[in-house]
């Protein structure tokens, strides 16, 4: 049974391997598209972030005499189309900004998960410095989630409901426009 364990991590280090390649592209094209400047430093942190994660599993697959061939991660792939084809439908600003981050939650609760699948079998096997270098990737996911909370409760949010009644304070004199404009044709 161990070595089906130890096959099983493997194929877990792949998918882990190309889930950070597709996040990384993702967060390289959301920083494009990002507005809110705290949003912008949050999300080139975690592409910097991302890079060592991507050397913390190639470190961990050599350890284990693996190499990552070209499994895909179809989940990551998944949330990776999800979130570009939502950000597409957004025009720049808090809103996409929200966008932005709903998407970039969604793929970091899932890598928090992968990993935390990924340790506990590296543990199972003995595996201690695998474990070392999956845990530091792992408390880094957890802390871009909190992260990701905090620009979106103290910049995003607030700048998404401005400009939402802004909005309606725009929409209501063009209401109003619209109610004066019969009644001028009435007049004539």
């Amino acid at each position: 049974m161990e070595s089906e364990v130890r096959e099983l991590l493997g194929e877990e280090l792949k998918d882990a391997y190309s889930a950070e390649k597709q996040a990384l592209r993702c967060m390289q094209k959301a920083l494009r598209s990002a507005s809110a400047a705290a949003l912008k430093e949050g999300i080139q942190l975690h592409i910097e972030q991302t890079q060592t994660q991507i050397e913390r599993v190639e470190q961990a697959m050599e350890k284990l005499g693996i190499r990552p061939g070209r499994k895909v991660c179809e989940a990551m792939r998944g949330l990776v189309e999800e979130a570009q084809n939502s950000i597409g439908e957004q025009d720049k600003g808090p809103i996409m900004d929200l966008v932005i981050v709903a998407g970039m939650q969604r793929i970091e609760h899932y890598e928090i998960s992968a990993y935390g699948t990924d340790i506990a079998l590296a543990q199972a096997l003995g595996e201690q410095e695998v474990v070392q270098l999956l845990t530091a990737t792992l408390e880094e996911e957890k802390q871009t989630d909190i992260k990701l909370t905090q620009v979106t409760e103290q910049h995003i949010m607030p700048a998404a409901m401005e400009g939402e009644e802004a909005d309606e304070e725009e929409e209501e004199p063009a209401s109003r426009k619209k109610e004066a404009a019969p009644k001028r044709k009435a007049r004539a």
